[in-house]
């Protein structure tokens, strides 16, 4: 088939408080022109079941081409739109703007959110669900010490990678919007990562896909 284009329709499924967030972040950030549609989740239809039979957000559908799984749906995003350089300028920009996906997906998301949000997914034991939780909990923190010192030591840039938007910067931004469920001090222990996450959030773009997913 050829390659998806931004003049086909084009259809996004997403869940409110989901990590949908990022992809649904950079659409708006281009300016794409998308169909919504809601995907709670734990109520996934059959129909979202053709879609993507994982039933897992986020999922984007460009005319009859289908992605799912976060890296894919951003390089997806991203291919629709190559003047934005979401995925970076350079190649090294590109190589950390996959570095901050996969650790973001991997750890932050997979492990530590879903050790706390999903524990089902870890045991079938319910009398060790306390002790997942907590080492999410922990796990979670330590990837906040960790973003606190990356964007610590670029001494104060607006974004993540690069000096421009990419696809890194909602990612590290719908990780920071979790802590409010969290109940962390994020002022008071992250200040750097707060102020980061606060300005992007102040942005058009942000704005639009925090309202969405409910987050404001």
């Amino acid at each position: 088939m050829t390659s998806p284009t931004k003049k086909q329709h084009a259809t996004f499924f997403y869940s409110p408080g989901a990590c949908s967030f990022v992809p649904y972040t950079a659409i708006c950030e281009a300016g794409i022109e998308v169909e919504l549609v809601l995907a709670k989740v734990g109520q996934m239809d059959e129909e979202f079941s053709k879609i993507n039979p994982k039933r897992r957000v986020p999922a984007l559908a460009i005319g009859d081409f289908v992605v799912t799984e976060m890296a894919a749906v951003l390089t997806a995003v991203a291919s629709l739109a190559p003047e934005h350089h979401f995925l970076g300028k350079t190649t090294e920009e590109t190589i950390r703007v996959y570095e901050w996906l996969n650790y973001l997906s991997t750890v932050a998301h997979n492990q530590a959110m879903a050790q706390i949000w999903r524990t089902e997914r870890f045991t079938d034991d319910i009398s060790t669900y306390s002790a997942i939780k907590a080492k999410g909990r922990k796990v979670i923190h330590e990837v906040y010490v960790y973003i606190e010192e990356r964007l610590g030591s670029r001494g104060g840039k607006e974004y993540i990678v690069g000096d421009s938007f990419t696809v890194a910067d909602p990612f590290l931004v719908v990780v920071y919007l979790c802590s409010r469920k969290l109940g962390f001090d994020m002022q008071g222990k992250f200040p750097i990562f707060t102020a980061y996450a606060e300005g992007q959030l102040s942005k058009a773009s942000f704005h639009q896909s925090a309202q969405v997913h409910g987050f404001r």
